[in-house]
């Protein structure tokens, strides 16, 4: 018993060959958008985490930058994630409970630049936050689980013409940023829970 196949027509090389132009500039703009979101981060390096890990030590970052806050605000968001979203006990090192893993993390790089101008005063309107982190979790026994050396993360916000208003400004994106930081480290590293 023999097999036939059919060949439908879909029309002409050239109507094929526009169609594939079309669909690969497709293609090309969801990941154009999918890129320049307004935050990003690179997949982490993950291991398997072992099922023993039921405690994590989360210590204030470190950082490495002149910026007020910063790492009390990125640590404090991750925790709230953790908390709320693994079945982990989270402690801070002042504990006295041993952690089975410790999550460090250090701010390596914080920039505001301005983004955007106002056309009839030429003053900035608007300024993009940028915060590159590195964070490592270690198991107690000193293997590396979960690391990432570059993990950034932007957050554009809009500018005041009161300027006592620009470092509250500032501090909120901050703060919004070490939350949605925070879900994009967390989901990174929950991939390694599994």
């Amino acid at each position: 018993m023999g097999c036939s196949v059919t060949q439908i027509p879909f029309g002409n090389d050239n109507q094929r060959s526009k169609s594939r132009v079309r669909a690969f500039a497709a293609m090309l703009s969801v990941g154009f958008v999918l890129l320049t979101g307004c935050g990003y981060h690179q997949v982490g390096a993950a291991t398997h985490i072992p099922a023993t890990v039921r405690v994590l030590d989360v210590p204030i970052f470190t950082s490495k930058v002149q910026a007020f806050n910063t790492e009390t605000v990125f640590t404090s968001a991750v925790v709230r994630e953790l908390n709320t979203r693994t079945r982990y006990q989270v402690i801070s090192g002042g504990t006295k409970t041993v952690a089975d893993a410790t999550l460090r993390g250090t701010i390596l790089a914080e920039t505001i630049a301005p983004l955007t101008y106002d056309a009839t005063s030429g003053q900035t309107s608007s300024y993009l936050v940028s915060v590159t982190t590195k964070v490592e979790l270690v198991a107690h026994d000193g293997t590396v689980l979960y690391s990432n050396d570059a993990f950034a993360w932007r957050q554009q916000y809009q500018s005041t013409q009161d300027l006592s208003g620009f470092v509250q400004e500032d501090s909120v994106a901050v703060r919004r940023m070490a939350h949605d930081f925070a879900g994009a480290l967390v989901s990174d590293m929950l991939e390694s829970f599994k």
